[in-house]
């Protein structure tokens, strides 16, 4: 039998949603597990759950973690006003009006892509290095306007940003201390000279918000640099795998019809995981006692909300996880919910939707040319997906 490592990521098998129950973090430390659909939502949006106690000076650590979304200055792991304040200074980059306005420009990008793969004379490709890894660099670079830096030189950051404690030590540091390096003095350039980008309307925003602390700005637009292209590489080539191997029947309808594809696009992000590892920003601590689905959780106590378990929950999704193309009837959770919900939610939507229709209308016989226990997987501290996708057409 295949290990959860190994197995395709919407195969993984997640507990069975039921009440709160009580459970341990890897180092032995008491946490509430919580997986009923109901309950994950009330723990995501409910302010008496918080993540900032955790990074207090006398709370003991929950992780020696080094990535970047682990870090007291992370945006994931602050609460109340000093969220609000980083929220505000990057939330117009990332509406579903702003993304919108965008969506003609990826498109443009997804073309180029294709045109270059229709000029292989062998017709094969891989369709990881060939196509879901350039596009969210892409996308990323011009929308942060750092065309000067090397893919490989990111790519090499984001392989240390986001380690976790069993990375080596010192050329994780050496690349972090690069990266934050590199982020302070981008602030510092589109502070004395903004463009139209991203990270000079975040810099603009924060200094006339007030009130963020340098480091935060630091974490948040570093995390951007490294994370714009790891998320959506992730989606897009788990999405392909799934799709051209048990989904196949799909991929007429989904080239030729771009509303069908938009339910489809819904689907796959609530139906693959990005990754198999509890999610760091998953735990929080209880500021005071709350009563949680049938339990009461004490001020205190740590509570960490498995979204996976939650979204395969058949009392919020009951038929057929495998109909593509009907509607959820519920909110999926991938991206959370309430005041931390993934603001870079709406452009990943974005880049999946039209990089999966653009690709099945142009290559309507695309197919895989290994079978999927032949996949070897990259697994980073949240993400895993294939290392490459060999393909014809």
């Amino acid at each position: 039998m295949p290990s959860d490592l190994t197995v395709p990521l919407h195969q993984i098998v997640s507990p069975t949603p039921g009440p709160p129950r009580l459970a341990e973090l890897p180092d032995g430390t008491p946490v509430w597990l919580v997986t009923r659909y109901t309950d994950v939502r009330q723990v995501l949006t409910d302010s008496r759950f918080g993540r900032s106690p955790l990074h207090a000076p006398d709370a003991a650590p929950v992780t020696d973690s080094p990535s970047l979304l682990d870090s007291r200055d992370a945006i994931g792991q602050q609460d109340g006003d000093a969220h609000l304040r980083l929220r505000r200074a990057i939330g117009r980059a990332f509406t579903p009006r702003a993304i919108a306005r965008l969506r003609p420009w990826v498109a443009s990008v997804i073309d180029g892509l294709l045109d270059e793969l229709a000029e292989h004379e062998d017709q094969h490709a891989d369709l990881v290095a060939d196509f879901a890894l350039p596009l969210p660099c892409a996308v990323i670079h011009r929308l942060l306007a750092i065309d000067d830096v090397p893919i490989e030189q990111v790519l090499y950051w984001a392989e240390h940003a986001f380690a976790d404690i069993d990375a080596a030590a010192a050329p994780g540091g050496h690349a972090r201390d690069e990266l934050n390096a590199f982020t302070a003095e981008l602030i510092l350039k589109r502070r004395r000279k903004p463009g139209d980008d991203v990270v000079s309307s975040i810099v603009l925003a924060s200094d006339l918000e007030g009130g963020i602390p340098h480091a935060q700005l630091v974490n948040l637009i570093a995390t951007m640099v490294v994370g714009g292209h790891d998320t959506t590489m992730t989606v897009i080539s788990n999405a392909l795998l799934y799709l051209l191997t048990e989904q196949r029947h799909t991929w007429d309808r989904l080239g030729a019809d771009e509303d069908a594809a938009a339910l489809l696009t819904e689907r796959v992000l609530h139906r693959i995981p990005i990754g198999d590892r509890v999610e760091r920003g998953r735990v929080l601590v209880a500021v005071e006692d709350v009563d949680l689905g049938g339990v009461t959780v004490r001020a205190g106590e740590l509570v960490t909300a498995d979204r996976v378990a939650a979204n395969r929950d058949p009392e919020a999704f009951p038929g057929d996880p495998d109909d593509l193309f009907a509607p959820l009837p519920n909110p999926s959770l991938s991206f959370g919910v309430g005041r931390h919900y993934c603001l870079g939610t709406w452009l990943a939507r974005a880049e999946l939707q039209l990089a999966l229709h653009h690709l099945a209308r142009r290559l309507p016989s695309l197919r895989l040319t290994v079978g999927v226990d032949d996949i070897r997987w990259r697994r980073g501290t949240v993400t895993r997906s294939p290392i490459h996708l060999p393909a014809i057409w």
